[in-house]
């Protein structure tokens, strides 16, 4: 008798028990919306999927009568937009950081005890004074998100550097490069896989501290529209929202995947 951990399942099983428990949320999602609005017609909590689908035809395909845009969509690219800025802000700061207190000990004495602080402070408390700082414009937000995920990013990619053989660098010494010429030759090719590993760890977070700046001080977005109908209790406008803001995030994550696996083979052979 085998044991269970023995047991690997086919493509076709996997395929099957992958679907399996999003299959088994929707039935369970249908059967308890059909129970409440059979009891409660007007029951706004979990709308059925006929009003969900009302809402995002409205919502996506039909101008707004105040601005005349289509809501879902201009949410959508306002939201990119912070995200794409904030995150690339955070990942050129990160990697600089990250390779220079990697791999020059001066550096790391005089910049990582600050990192490791800085990492420590909750970025949602800084939103006020970010506020205060850059006002209540598009910087606050873009800043909030590079603030939130630049020492994450930064203290990983330092400690890649540090995983690097030391036998590399003194075979580079070895043959005349200089310190510059180690970073950008060496270094550096090993640590930009390494990056998109830690964007993609880091997305969550970012499309995070986004939401919440938007729901507080923003004008359009997705977070903004998810806590504007909040207040009616718009249950059909919040869930496919929300749905759309993970099938984003699962996006981006595959593309940065895919990016990785066509620039660097060598490091999706290796694994890691």
């Amino acid at each position: 008798m085998k044991r269970l951990v023995n047991l690997t399942p086919s493509p076709v099983i996997s395929a099957m028990l992958s679907i399996l428990p999003f299959v088994m949320i929707l039935l369970v999602y249908v059967a308890a919306s059909d129970v409440r609005l059979e009891a409660n017609p007007n029951d706004k909590l979990l709308p059925s999927f006929t009003q969900i689908g009302d809402a995002l035809q409205r919502m996506a395909f039909e101008p707004s009568k105040r601005t005349g845009e289509y809501l879902f969509w201009q949410d959508t690219a306002s939201s990119l937009s912070r995200l794409g800025l904030g995150v690339l802000i955070a990942a050129s700061l990160g990697l600089l950081i990250g390779i220079f207190t990697g791999a020059l000990p001066l550096v790391n004495v005089g910049v990582s005890p600050l990192l490791t602080v800085v990492s420590l402070v909750p970025p949602l408390a800084l939103l006020p004074i970010l506020f205060i700082v850059f006002g209540l414009g598009e910087l606050s937000k873009v800043m909030l998100v590079a603030i939130g995920i630049t020492p994450v990013i930064a203290r990983d990619i330092q400690r890649r550097a540090r995983e690097i053989p030391a036998e590399q660098l003194v075979k580079a010494q070895t043959l005349g490069a200089s310190t510059p010429q180690i970073l950008i030759r060496v270094l550096l090719p090993q640590l930009l896989p390494k990056l998109i590993d830690a964007v993609r760890l880091s997305l969550g977070a970012g499309w995070l501290f986004l939401i919440a700046a938007e729901a507080i001080a923003s004008t359009d977005g997705l977070g903004y529209r998810i806590f504007l109908v909040r207040r009616y209790m718009s249950m059909d406008v919040i869930l496919p929202y929300v749905a759309w803001i993970t099938l984003l995030a699962f996006f981006f994550d595959v593309a940065l995947a895919w990016i990785s696996r066509k620039l660097f083979p060598w490091h999706a052979q290796g694994g890691s």
